[in-house]
């Protein structure tokens, strides 16, 4: 299992410190990162969480997927290889 974990449905004013904030209660996070628009900068509604380790990587998916932050269910999964054009 990576470390690195999807996180998708996101509500556009999420930060990176929301994410971090509720992931916290898995363990500790090493980077969480909300993905935006290049030209608008505005969220595109998904983001990118750092684990410290395979097994909090793990817990993080079944304590938050699911999970209510700023009124929207999100989605959390284990993150693929970006797969070049």
């Amino acid at each position: 299992m990576a470390t690195k974990l999807f996180v998708g449905n996101l509500e556009y004013t999420v930060t990176g410190d929301d994410l971090k904030e509720a992931f916290s209660q898995a363990g500790t996070v090493v980077d969480a990162v909300v993905i935006t628009d290049k030209m608008t900068g505005r969220s595109r509604g998904f983001g990118f969480v750092e684990m410290s380790s395979d097994e909090e990587s793990k817990a993080a998916i079944e304590k938050v997927n699911g999970m209510d932050v700023k009124g929207r269910k999100i989605n959390v999964n284990e993150a693929r290889p970006l797969v070049p054009r």
